[in-house]
């Protein structure tokens, strides 16, 4: 894991659906103040939308190479999950607390981090994010060979 002091180093894809919309907002301030590159690919309000489709486009940007991690916002983060990880080469991890977001970072090799707007208040989000953004991932570990594994499942 990167020292807590450093700092962040990557560009990132958010969005959200209309239940994530005002934890994407305060995310998105919170990591711009970090100074942290982020693209907001929407829902630019709380109207109802297809969270299917923001899921596709942040997690297509990802697997592009166009940004390097994505943050995703829905209810609960299921939804967003589900359908992220339905992209090539993405591995999108739905988090409720740091914990299992610096888990999946650095023994998943997570390039998605999924929340839930109706699960998780602002602070604890930013939490979230950080603990995913500074967490890297275990090169060379017994962890390498898993997520290889899981690579190999999408030509199945």
């Amino acid at each position: 894991m990167n020292d807590v002091s450093s700092p962040i180093k990557y560009s990132v894809a958010i969005g959200s659906d209309h239940a994530g919309f005002v934890l994407k907002e305060a995310v998105r301030e919170g990591l711009a103040a970090k100074g942290v590159k982020v693209t907001d690919f929407g829902t630019h309000s709380e109207e109802s939308v297809d969270y299917p489709d923001f899921a596709k486009a942040v997690a297509t940007s990802v697997a592009m190479g166009e940004h390097d991690l994505g943050v995703l916002i829905c209810g609960t983060g299921i939804g967003m999950s589900m359908a992220a990880n339905r992209v090539k080469g993405i591995r999108a991890a739905a988090c409720s607390e740091p914990y299992s977001a610096r888990m999946a970072r650095a023994h998943n090799n997570a390039n998605v981090l999924c929340m839930g707007g109706r699960v998780v208040g602002p602070g604890l989000a930013l939490d979230i994010v950080t603990a995913f953004l500074e967490t890297e991932f275990e090169f060379g570990s017994r962890h390498e060979r898993r997520v290889a594994m899981i690579s190999a499942m999408e030509s199945c």
